[in-house]
């Protein structure tokens, strides 16, 4: 069986030495908790998620696809733990505003979640999709009822 790897040594490279991430981000309003340590600490916990719950799917999902049976859609083995274990760790809110539950980080980090994601398993890092759209339709701060 194949592995995915994520290569964090190259994403922390052009987030650190290349665009200064840190630097930036961390002087904009609502970013100063955005430091290199804690981007540092949410590409770790991603890897693992991608390289140990993501990726060993990959194949199911490719094999198995989803089925549409009498209105109901059956997702592919473990693809409902996956996104169970996903959507507990906070993945779906990385950049909402935590007034409204999500963790508040920059679109930076998120983009390299994404990309490792989409990697490990792209049919299941389609899940989340709408969960984004949600996340983007509504302006930051803006109350809803």
């Amino acid at each position: 069986m194949t592995a995915y790897s994520v290569p964090l040594r190259e994403m922390r490279f052009v987030l650190h030495d290349v665009f200064k991430a840190a630097d930036t981000l961390t002087a904009l309003p609502g970013f100063a908790d955005a430091t290199a340590d804690l981007m540092d600490a949410v590409l770790d916990e991603c890897a693992k998620l991608c390289e140990g719950v993501l990726f060993p799917l990959n194949r199911v999902g490719d094999e198995e696809g989803c089925t549409l049976k009498d209105g109901k859609v059956t997702t592919p083995k473990g693809f409902k733990e996956a996104y169970k274990q996903y959507a507990e760790g906070g993945w779906c809110g990385l950049t909402a505003d935590p007034e409204f539950g999500g963790q508040g980080l920059p679109e930076t980090v998120d983009y390299l979640v994404a990309e490792m994601i989409g990697s490990a398993n792209l049919s299941l890092g389609l899940y989340p999709g709408l969960t984004q759209g949600t996340i983007l339709a509504f302006p930051l701060g803006a109350k809803h009822g």
